[in-house]
């Protein structure tokens, strides 16, 4: 099935686009077993991605094995890595944010391997070199669904296990961890999960009104971070962001907050951590409502800190990288 990526405004993104969509066909299974998944950087077309995304194997600790391929999770053909460190202490599954992928989460992967952490990362649905109509979904059900799966599939590496999410990833990593009877994580932080998005009263009755008539609305790139290079590049240099925000994920992140409110507490210990500065979430409200869902949770706030917390400027991401708990 050919994979969906949407078509930037400039042309030389556009090239790029089709290029790692190329990219996204040609991956062969993976199944996150060293003898058997082939490196990534030998898959034509992957050295390239690796590299505009800053990926490739020069910033891992000498002996690090990096594998890329394809597995079927969910009902979706969803694009995975696994970076495995020659002596691992343990192993974290990352779970990126909405309109993020893989390639934007470098500098949490390279410090997880310098604590001697295997890391599994995948692409959402919909996003990056996963299939999927570009950045919408019916349910967040189906996000925790392929999440679930990819984690049966790599029973196999080696524990103790850690999640991580990032906003909509940490909305998915706090829906598993609510539901489900039993889990395999030893530790879990929650970097800026998403629950309620600010102005959300005003944006819902928006929803409401419009959602019957309007497919989507254009996407605004906002400074969600400190880092100016980092909001550069994701506004003119990447070319799997897309431009758009559908209308039914919107429907669907209302039926997840939703949701939430009737979950049950979890004592089960878990890291939230959230910026005084995020323009992108109510994040006083969020933060009252997940001290009640988890009240044997861990919660920092940092002055400064804005929304996407992996690609903050270099002081407050040592921050929170060193908060993360494992």
């Amino acid at each position: 099935m050919t994979i969906a990526i949407a078509r930037p405004l400039d042309s030389a993104l556009s090239a790029q686009a089709e290029a790692f969509a190329d990219l996204a066909e040609r991956l062969p299974p993976i199944v996150f077993d060293p003898g058997t998944d082939r490196d990534g950087e030998v898959v034509e077309g992957a050295a390239a991605y690796l590299g505009h995304y800053g990926l490739d194997p020069a910033g891992a600790p000498p002996g690090t094995r990096h594998t890329l391929g394809a597995l079927r999770a969910g009902g979706y053909r969803i694009v995975a890595h696994c970076w495995l460190h020659p002596l691992p202490s343990g192993t974290v599954f990352v779970v990126h944010g909405y309109f993020d992928h893989v390639g934007l989460y470098g500098h949490l992967i390279r410090h997880l391997l310098g604590r001697r952490l295997n890391v599994v990362a995948f692409d959402l649905p919909g996003h990056g070199l996963s299939e999927g109509e570009r950045v919408t979904i019916a349910s967040f059900d189906h996000y925790v669904e392929v999440f679930e799966e990819l984690l049966d599939a790599a029973a196999g590496l080696p524990r103790p296990w850690h999640g991580v999410g990032q906003s909509t990833g940490g909305a998915i990593v706090l829906h598993h961890l609510l539901r489900a009877a039993a889990h395999p994580f030893s530790g879990v932080a929650l970097l800026a999960p998403l629950v309620h998005p600010r102005c959300w009263r005003v944006n819902r009755l928006i929803y409401l009104a419009s959602h019957r008539w309007r497919k989507r609305i254009g996407r605004k790139f906002v400074a969600n971070s400190g880092d100016p290079e980092f909001l550069e590049f994701i506004a003119h240099r990447d070319p799997l962001q897309a431009r758009h925000i559908p209308l039914e994920w919107i429907g669907a992140m209302k039926r997840w907050a939703e949701e939430l409110h009737a979950l049950p507490p979890s004592h089960r210990a878990a890291t939230v951590i959230q910026g005084d500065a995020d323009t992108t979430l109510d994040w006083r409200y969020n933060l009252r409502l997940l001290r009640e869902k988890l009240p044997s949770g861990r919660f920092h706030v940092f002055p400064g800190a804005r929304h996407h917390l992996v690609n903050e400027i270099e002081p407050i991401r040592a921050r929170v990288f060193a908060a993360l708990g494992f």
